[in-house]
């Protein structure tokens, strides 16, 4: 009897704690994309910037903005354009309320091997409009080539 207790005390000592890292992770996520209220809508984006890094050909290419809407109004998305084909920006539907929180989402075709930068251009309502964003990496194919009989 005195193990069980003894195991349930030590099981919820290691949840309790579990939590407590797990909220302040939380906590230090919302105070990153903070910052001063605006009159009207706004967008504070937690990276203006998605870095890749090296990935493989034909990796998965989706990434995310993510951005609060920093004002006292609701903020409307009304274009997210890609600087080229092989960017496809997604916006969210409708508008995001004050101190809610929104994803532009972007997919890159990975199947261009290479280094890379574009641009998301996204057009609101929100005071600094148009809202340039940033995706760069670079693709590698480390496969090597199949040899060809003659």
């Amino acid at each position: 009897m005195k193990k069980i207790i003894l195991l349930t005390a030590l099981a919820l000592v290691g949840f309790t704690a579990n939590a407590q890292t797990a909220k302040s992770a939380v906590k230090k996520t919302a105070a990153k994309i903070e910052a001063a209220k605006v009159d009207g809508p706004g967008m504070v984006f937690e990276n203006e910037t998605i870095d890749y890094g090296t990935i493989q050909k034909g990796a998965d290419g989706k990434r995310e903005f993510v951005f609060v809407n920093n004002g006292n109004k609701p903020v409307t998305i009304s274009n997210a354009q890609g600087s080229c084909g092989c960017t496809v920006p997604t916006k969210p539907d409708g508008a995001i309320a004050p101190g809610a929180r929104g994803v532009i989402g972007v997919k890159y075709d990975t199947n261009r091997v290479g280094p890379f930068t574009k641009t998301v251009t996204i057009t609101s309502d929100a005071s600094e409009t148009p809202k340039v964003l940033t995706i760069k990496g670079t693709i590698v194919d480390d496969k090597p080539a199949t040899e060809t009989k003659s």
